[in-house]
């Protein structure tokens, strides 16, 4: 091998007090022989931005843990851009860090992750506390039995009557007490104006006490009576999602159990800290960084 040709290259590495340090490199570029393709050298202490070194870009990484990227931009003196693709590169580190994981209980929640009602499903590791998988979309069977009504309500009906279902989408998959003032207001006349509607709502709603027994027996009884109420209300993809839970009751069966039953405050947590993740990362819709955001925000510092 021999130089093909080199160049200076100046390399930003940590400041000194408030004096930025600017590093001077000779960067040589090689003929390989044997492929005959030029070739940079690498130089291990340079970022994957070879304009930066590594330990600089890890600085920019963990300072984004804690300011957004337009504060970390102005506070360094840096492109907005060059901010961002820095972090993405910590934050992959983290992960590739923190390694496979390989959960023993999960906990499933979703996010609404920008206004139009984007959802996220957000995948949590109970016992090492931390997000494992992020995306998708609302997979809900109930919700999906609710919506399902609300979509042939509104086939059925015309003219007036239908006001009161267009746009509500949300409004009904909703659990109450997360709706604004607004949001209740139109459920209640949602509900006054549509009894079907009215009745697969408290279905749904009722639906949830199934998770809160301690014993198969109570739980079975409790959905004997649910399925039973569902007699003469005309409601298919209801009846579908009930013969649905009867094929995995095996599974349901064994999380009444109290030894199975698991503490979902992580989980809140989480949603917690995903909300601020948004309000700093307002404007951006880059899902690949926001995943990331969410996968390394419960992980210790590299």
């Amino acid at each position: 091998m021999g130089w093909y040709d080199r160049k200076i290259r100046q390399v930003r590495d940590l400041s000194c007090g408030e004096m930025r340090i600017l590093l001077e490199l000779e960067v040589r570029r090689i003929d390989c022989r044997s492929c005959g393709k030029v070739k940079q050298e690498r130089l291990d202490f340079l970022a994957d931005n070879p304009f930066y070194t590594k330990r600089f870009a890890y600085f920019v990484g963990r300072r984004c843990r804690q300011a957004s990227i337009s504060d970390v931009a102005k506070e360094l003196a840096l492109d907005w851009h060059t901010v961002k693709a820095l972090e993405m590169q910590y934050m992959k580190a983290q992960l590739a860090r923190a390694g496979t994981p390989g959960p023993l209980v999960i906990g499933i929640d979703e996010i609404a992750i920008r206004k139009g009602h984007t959802y996220r499903i957000v995948v949590s590791d109970l016992v090492r506390r931390r997000p494992i998988w992020f995306g998708g979309e609302d997979r809900s069977e109930a919700s999906m039995a609710l919506d399902s009504v609300r979509k042939s309500e509104y086939a059925r009906l015309s003219g007036r009557d239908r006001r009161y279902i267009k746009g509500q989408k949300y409004t009904l998959l909703s659990r109450r007490e997360n709706l604004t003032l607004d949001g209740k207001q139109a459920l209640k006349a949602l509900l006054v104006a549509n009894k079907r509607l009215n009745t697969a709502y408290l279905l749904k709603e009722s639906f949830g006490q199934l998770w809160d027994y301690e014993r198969e027996a109570w739980a079975r009884r409790f959905f004997e009576n649910w399925r039973s109420s569902l007699k003469w209300q005309r409601l298919k993809p209801y009846e579908k999602f009930a013969a649905m839970i009867e094929r995995h009751w095996d599974g349901i069966a064994a999380y009444c159990r109290p030894e199975n039953k698991v503490s979902l405050g992580f989980v809140e947590g989480l949603n917690n800290k995903i909300r601020v993740i948004q309000r700093r990362a307002y404007g951006l819709k880059n899902e690949e960084y926001f995943r990331l955001k969410v996968l390394t925000c419960m992980l210790p510092e590299l």
